[in-house]
């Protein structure tokens, strides 16, 4: 877990990239076969997903790009990208969900909004190992962060997201909306 080191703010820079798609995957599965699929989810998924991620979280997306990892036949994650707004500028999440259906990472690739902003790699480790559930939440288990209040209600919602759209797609199943490889 961890943002890639080297990376500097400059002063009216638009965003602070961290690492592409691909490094992130890389990071995330080291010696494994990654494989890119689409769920297409009808209306009736998109809103399942919704009353899953509960009802302060926005889920709209019909199309779910995943990335599931395995060595030989096991399958050992499956990651997820999500892009949403902070404040008034975007942020984009690699979250990594393991075969128990909980969160085994979060990587930044993208932040656009001051770096003060940020959050900090502890406060993300908290996300890790949750499941959908109450204690998903900052007013449940998640600790929230002085200063960063929008920063972390817009991390615990892309992680239920995310989650709730998992539940759906079922990857590690195969079950769920039509995938294409």
């Amino acid at each position: 877990m961890g943002l890639a080191s080297g990376v500097l703010w400059a002063p009216g820079a638009s965003a602070q990239v961290f690492m592409t798609q691909d490094e992130a995957l890389a990071l995330a599965f080291p010696d494994a076969e990654i494989e890119r699929h689409t769920a297409f989810l009808t209306e009736a998924e998109v809103a399942r997903a919704g009353e899953t991620a509960g009802s302060d979280v926005e889920v709209r997306q019909s199309v779910v790009p995943y990335y599931l990892a395995r060595r030989g036949e096991a399958y050992v994650g499956v990651a997820y990208f999500d892009a949403h707004r902070v404040r008034t500028k975007e942020e984009v999440l690699m979250i990594v969900i393991g075969p128990d259906d909980r969160i085994r990472r979060i990587e930044v690739l993208k932040f656009a909004e001051p770096p003060d902003y940020l959050a900090p790699e502890g406060w993300i480790e908290q996300l890790e190992g949750r499941a959908l559930d109450r204690d998903l939440s900052l007013r449940g288990g998640i600790i929230g962060m002085a200063g960063a209040t929008l920063t972390a209600r817009a991390m615990v919602d892309a992680a239920r997201r995310v989650l709730a759209l998992h539940s759906v797609v079922r990857p590690f199943e195969g079950a769920g909306a039509a995938l294409r490889p």
